[in-house]
């Protein structure tokens, strides 16, 4: 079991209670008012058009902040600078006792920071935004590289660490340029407090919980370090509540859950990537592919839907892609430390190329978004939603021949917006709750329905001529990590 993953379930019911109380006080220091709302101005109803869309794709990558990789990024809610162009953020260092202003970053490979609940709590410091370095510095990853220097993925700056660094379109030229042109998201926050396994759960189903039993939803309590009950089945019955594939399943809406076969990451040893490290297929319940464990799942016959990552590709190919289709990577190319960041963008490349030469490219859209901030920095203060979240900012971006060209979406958003939108698109608005879902759950709240919540209709342009394909390179002959990202 992972260091990570071990700090969120020996904290236990602790770390939930505990997360119940900071999120209701982590905004003491200034506030951050939420960005308006912004509005097609080129359609009078936002929604006329959505089901225009009939496949939706969601890529979700790992452990990236939206600072560390769009902080400069032209006209984005990006890194404060002074009028004198000097970065105003300038985050403590309690080894050095200098604070650390962000630098760019020119390392292919990183090393992140802590990034379970209480490492959220921790960075957010009640809206201060300035304990990531400390978190960091006392993480054991960090005591690991101060006795192992010269171990593979101890990639530090000379304070010790790397999570104030950026990147610019100078090491991410993909990620920009589809900024550039579709629709960069600059304030999608992660759905939850807490690392990989959350923020897949709530990916997947708007929730993560611990429950008491693996067959009664109504057993279930918030928590963002879930711990599996005492009556669960290995490969089987784990998680009990509803998920959005019982809705699919319903209406008869097809869906895939694309699962990238190899390592996962988080094994031991100061989370360096180990020899042993565990794997991840289609079958195998992991921290990235929840599924096979959500008890709805396996009573309705469902799991035969979660399939290798190689039949994306040919169902792209063929035109056969499912309605909706979640594509998850492996840990080389999933960008979670110590991964490339070159070899993360070359499969994302990859992914998106598959579906604009698709037969289906007319009719598709394509979220890409990342699971969690990977303790990187990022200054914009998560909205307090309900006791779950949100949490800390990721990057996120839309590709679809209906995208508006080089929008920048100012919206509040996160990973329940792909949901929203899901059920919009094919279920004819129906959500994720237990009044009315059929499957009742102990769930808070509907976090579809939740008003701070935009809508990512508002990133597409329903009446404009489907925009050709924007087929791009995913290792560029003069990439500055042509070699790295090469297989």
């Amino acid at each position: 079991m992972n260091r990570r993953r071990t700090a969120a379930i020996v904290a236990g019911v602790a770390v939930a209670a505990v997360t119940a109380v900071a999120l209701a006080s982590r905004n003491a220091g200034p506030s951050v008012a939420a960005p308006e709302q912004t509005t097609a101005a080129s359609h009078a109803d936002p929604q006329q058009g959505i089901h225009k869309i009939k496949h939706v794709i969601v890529v979700m990558q790992e452990n990236r902040s939206f600072d560390s990789y769009f902080g400069t990024f032209p006209g984005a809610e990006g890194l404060p600078r002074s009028p004198s162009g000097r970065f105003e953020s300038c985050v403590p260092n309690a080894l050095t006792h200098v604070c650390q202003r962000p630098y760019h970053d020119r390392n292919d490979r990183n090393a992140g920071g802590p990034h379970h609940a209480v490492s959220a709590i921790a960075d957010i410091n009640r809206g201060k935004m300035n304990g990531f370095v400390n978190t960091e510095i006392g993480s054991g990853h960090a005591v690991y590289c101060r006795a192992n220097p010269d171990a593979a993925t101890c990639v530090n700056d000379p304070a010790g660490t790397d999570v104030m660094g950026y990147h610019t379109a100078r090491e991410i030229p993909n990620y920009w340029k589809y900024a550039r042109n579709f629709v960069l998201q600059d304030h999608l926050f992660e759905p939850t407090l807490g690392w990989s396994e959350p923020a897949h759960m709530f990916l997947v189903s708007a929730w993560s919980a611990t429950c008491r039993s693996a067959f009664d939803p109504m057993s279930c309590t918030s928590d963002p370090g879930p711990a599996p009950p005492p009556d669960a089945v290995k490969g089987g019955p784990t998680w009990p509540w509803t998920d959005l594939t019982y809705l699919l399943h319903e209406q008869h809406v097809s869906w895939r859950y694309y699962v990238a076969s190899g390592r996962v990451p988080d094994c031991t040893d100061g989370d360096m990537v180990c020899p042993n490290a565990p794997s991840q297929n289609a079958t195998k319940t992991s921290i990235w592919n929840p599924l096979p464990s959500f008890t709805d799942v396996t009573e309705t016959g469902q799991k035969r839907f979660i399939q290798p990552a190689r039949r994306y590709f040919d169902d792209a190919r063929k035109g056969t892609l499912p309605s909706v289709s979640w594509v998850i990577p492996s840990e080389p190319e999933s960008e979670h430390p110590p991964a490339m960041v070159s070899r993360g963008q070359d499969w994302v490349t990859t992914v998106i190329n598959a579906a604009m030469r698709s037969p289906d490219w007319n009719s598709t859209a394509v979220f890409v978004s990342w699971d969690d901030w990977g303790g990187f920095y990022d200054h914009v203060v998560p909205p307090d939603v309900d006791v779950n979240g949100y949490g800390v900012r990721v990057p996120a971006m839309v590709v679809s021949p209906y995208a508006r060209t080089g929008f920048i979406d100012h919206q509040v958003l996160s990973f329940d917006a792909y949901a929203k939108f899901i059920e919009d698109d094919f279920l004819s608005h129906r959500r994720l709750d237990p009044g009315t879902d059929g499957r009742p759950d102990s769930r808070p709240s509907v976090r579809e329905n939740l008003p701070l919540l935009g809508d990512l209709v508002k990133d597409f342009d329903f009446t404009q001529h489907p925009r050709p394909a924007m087929i791009l390179d995913p290792c560029p002959k003069h990439y500055v990590f042509h070699a790295d990202c090469l297989p």
